[in-house]
């Protein structure tokens, strides 16, 4: 018998196991893959490592800072800033046809941009900013609201409003067209106010420092030990099925597997999907080459890109949408020295939005020469916007939608979960609660925060 199974090693369930173990909790993480941390995660590949899932860490807060994500989580995993070895951007941009706002971690930096591009849209940006200052995100009476309806509201300037979209959706939209007035303003505080960093060392490194805390408190970790069935009686979770048969126990149950991947797991007959999956989902192409980016003059962290006046995101018709993208340069941070070896040189990655549907229906030989193929045409064009480094490139890799499924399990390979969220983690059984994605934070920092709030929330209180 655990006090708590956790299913899903990601990073919200790894940081509600280390929140649970602090006061002496018996707790069991399941996880069906060989490795942890969901498709934030990391692999080798050709004697390269590569992270997958981080761009960047949001939230990002100077040392010392005692508000802010980041620092609460820091103080409820009892870890220090050192732990994380962040560095800060050097500076990203969003680029639209004739316009371009830059940003960095100071949103001084944002809002002389935004006058040098809208001269006349100064105050009502001013405004803006004021309104997300003042949000207060433990009351939810606006949170729902259209953030479309609201920003039309602020700002006069159609083309100003897509591009502040243009990040804050490819970093943490489940919802198609439009945000929560709540959600938009956690992420534009989250990217424009706090920031973006990065571990030098990438995302293992978080991963190391979450694992080492939880073992190091007594927490059991199952790897290659999925769930295939929850067992109910009596409105509660009686038994946890594995898909090896063994059957374990628990008083509670927290799932970081999504909505509508943890209903699917009960057995007590209630409708599988109670509301809708989401459908947004991605390709990223990954390029190693021979040099530092900014060699080639390609000095921009992240570049968020649209070609035309107006900002798409919904599903696309065709295999890749490539009418925007995000390309990110893991060497444009502000480190100390380049790393020597096979992991030297540099490395570009371009994400843009893909069809679940189309990837989902090829065979094995159609599969590989439509990633070689999208590949190509993601990359084309993605250096309408950065220089081109194609001419350097030493080796390549690609993931897709279905790559997203078998590393998380997300229906239709959608990154951000449903467009619904339970932002109070309960669901129809007394003693089952959801974390992660799903219960409303997104991003690496966000997964944690949830992690920790469901786990204080649903796990500590008796």
């Amino acid at each position: 018998m655990y006090d708590t199974i956790i299913i899903g090693a990601g990073m919200s369930g790894l940081a509600a196991g280390i929140r649970l173990a602090h006061y002496e909790q018996k707790v069991c993480i399941l996880e069906r893959h060989y490795t942890i941390g969901g498709l934030n995660s990391f692999y080798r590949l050709r004697g390269r490592d590569y992270d997958v899932g981080l761009h960047a860490l949001t939230n990002v807060t100077p040392k010392g800072t005692r508000k802010g994500p980041l620092a609460r989580l820091l103080r409820q995993l009892r870890m220090s800033w050192d732990d994380l070895e962040i560095s800060p951007q050097v500076g990203s941009e969003i680029v639209f046809p004739g316009n371009r706002l830059r940003f960095d971690n100071n949103l001084d930096l944002l809002r002389s941009e935004v006058a040098r591009e809208f001269p006349k849209r100064v105050d009502q940006f001013e405004q803006l900013i004021s309104e997300i200052v003042d949000y207060d995100d433990l009351d939810d009476t606006h949170a729902a609201m259209s953030a479309r309806e609201r920003l039309t509201e602020l700002l006069d300037e159609p083309l100003l409003i897509e591009m502040l979209f243009c990040p804050l959706m490819f970093y943490g939209s489940a919802r198609e067209h439009d945000m929560d007035w709540g959600q938009f303003s956690i992420m534009f505080r989250s990217i424009f106010m706090e920031g973006l960093g990065r571990p030098q060392a990438g995302v293992r490194l978080i991963l190391k420092h979450l694992v080492r805390k939880f073992r190091g408190l007594g927490g059991e970790l199952k790897l290659r030990c999925g769930v295939k069935q929850m067992k109910v009686a009596d409105d509660e979770v009686k038994t946890v099925v594995l898909e090896n048969g063994e059957e374990i126990t628990g008083r509670r149950i927290l799932s970081s597997a999504g909505w509508c991947e943890t209903m699917r797991l009960c057995d007590d007959g209630q409708p599988v999907v109670s509301r809708a999956p989401g459908r947004l989902s991605f390709c990223e192409t990954i390029a190693a080459i021979d040099l530092e980016p900014k060699t080639l003059g390609h000095d921009r962290t992240i570049t968020f890109y649209n070609d035309n006046e107006q900002f798409a995101w919904t599903p696309p018709d065709t295999p890749c949408d490539l009418r925007s993208g995000v390309i990110c340069s893991p060497n444009n941070f502000e480190y100390g020295e380049p790393l020597e070896g096979p992991d030297g040189g540099g490395t570009v990655r371009i994400t843009a939005l893909a069809n679940f549907d189309y990837w989902n229906g090829l065979d094995e030989e159609q599969y590989k020469l439509e990633k070689l193929r999208w590949y190509d045409a993601i990359t084309d064009s993605a250096v309408r916007f950065i220089p081109d480094y194609r001419n350097r490139v030493v080796d390549t890799d690609m993931f897709t939608p279905t790559t997203i499924v078998r590393f998380t399990g997300h229906d239709n390979g959608a990154v951000y979960g449903a467009p619904d969220k339970q932002a109070d983690g309960r669901t129809h059984l007394k003693n089952l609660f959801i974390c992660g994605t799903d219960q409303g934070f997104v991003g690496i920092i966000g997964s944690i925060v949830s992690g920790i709030g469901m786990a204080n929330m649903h796990c500590l209180r008796d």
